[in-house]
């Protein structure tokens, strides 16, 4: 092998690893971002169960009272949260799946969940935002089977 052969290997090894590094700083630069506007989604959120005039301008849910908006925004918040966690990696689907079956337990965010179903259907079906509300529909069709089952009184004694 002739020294400019090695040095055109060795000047490609050099430049992939470049844009590896290239590729890493992307990535994180990306992540960055999306925490960065989550941010400012969670401080308009905050904003608007302080005030109910702007919780009025956020919600598109009608038909409640000002301080079961602020309820329903807040378990949107609390929804966002979990899955800011999974996007950026700080849980892994398992952990994902499971905080949102614990949240599915409580009965706001279970009404905030079956009030923003039309709002999930118009995703793109293959976003990570779709994808997650299909898993959690399956969370709140389990845990509607398991209320319902809590409630069977069985006709046999107990031994």
């Amino acid at each position: 092998m002739s020294n400019q052969e090695e040095s055109a290997g060795n000047l490609l090894r050099a430049l992939n690893a470049v844009a590896d590094g290239l590729a890493g700083i992307v990535k994180e630069m990306h992540r960055a971002n999306v925490i960065q506007i989550q941010r400012l989604f969670a401080e308009q959120l905050d904003r608007s169960i302080d005030d109910p005039l702007l919780a009025d301008a956020l919600s598109t849910l009608g038909d409640i009272s000002a301080s079961r908006r602020r309820q329903m925004i807040f378990a949107n918040r609390q929804y966002g949260i979990i899955l800011l966690a999974y996007r950026v990696g700080v849980i892994d689907r398992g952990e994902l799946l499971g905080d949102l079956k614990v949240l599915s337990r409580n009965s706001v965010f279970a009404e905030y969940w079956q009030r923003t179903a039309e709002h999930r259907q118009l995703l793109p079906e293959e976003s990570l935002e779709a994808r997650t509300g299909r898993a959690v529909d399956a969370v709140m069709d389990e845990r509607l089977d398991d209320l319902e089952e809590w409630w069977v009184v069985s006709s046999e004694p107990d031994t």
